[in-house]
């Protein structure tokens, strides 16, 4: 009797191999097919990210000019306060730093309402860490390439009050276009931290 089992055991074991090799399959063409649905989506939020962006940027732009027309009093000669800082600021309005842009230098100086993080992630991992010190590293290696000279290097100094963030001073950012991408990274990196300082003071 023991033998005549054998078979069935044999036909039910292969069976549920096949099953399970079927099921198996299955799930890797759902794992698949998930993680493309997932890598179309980060795309997708990539892009709308970067438009949000750049409206804001129009946006922050368009009310500076607002608010600096009407600055000229009858005592102030016109066109002697030659450069006025530029302000980053959320969509409401709020005032997160000023930019001050000194011929070939750029100095960032906080909103002194509002206590930004020095270690915090968007200045740390991104404004640092894949901004300003990948910059400074390419020129470096066109100083060593005799394409730029030592004192037209990118530096930059991150300045501090414990972990309290105080001024962020570039050195030699380059031409306008260099101008004109730190300060979309420079806008994108304090409306996240105050998006952080936000969401701890909560």
């Amino acid at each position: 009797m023991d033998y005549l089992r054998i078979p069935e055991t044999s036909s039910t074991a292969e069976r549920l191999s096949d099953t399970q090799e079927k099921t198996t399959k299955r799930l890797a063409e759902l794992k698949s097919y998930l993680e493309k649905k997932v890598a179309e989506h980060q795309t997708e939020i990539h892009n709308l990210q970067s438009f949000l962006e750049t409206v804001d940027s129009i946006l922050a732009e368009k009310s500076y000019r607002r608010v600096q027309l009407p600055k000229s009093t009858p005592d102030s000669p016109i066109g002697i306060d030659s450069n006025p800082p530029q302000t980053i600021r959320t969509i409401s309005g709020v005032l997160l730093a000023d930019i001050f842009v000194e011929g070939q230098d750029l100095r960032i100086v906080p909103s002194k309402e509002i206590k930004f993080d020095a270690n915090a992630p968007p200045l740390r991992s991104f404004l640092v860490g894949k901004v300003l010190e990948p910059l400074h590293v390419k020129d470096e290696e066109s100083t060593r390439k005799q394409e730029l000279s030592h004192d037209h290097v990118l530096s930059y100094e991150i300045e501090r009050e414990a972990n309290a963030l105080k001024q962020i001073h570039v050195k030699n950012y380059g031409d306008e276009r260099s101008l004109n991408e730190l300060k979309n990274a420079l806008r994108w990196t304090f409306r996240r931290m105050y998006e952080k300082t936000i969401g701890t003071q909560q």
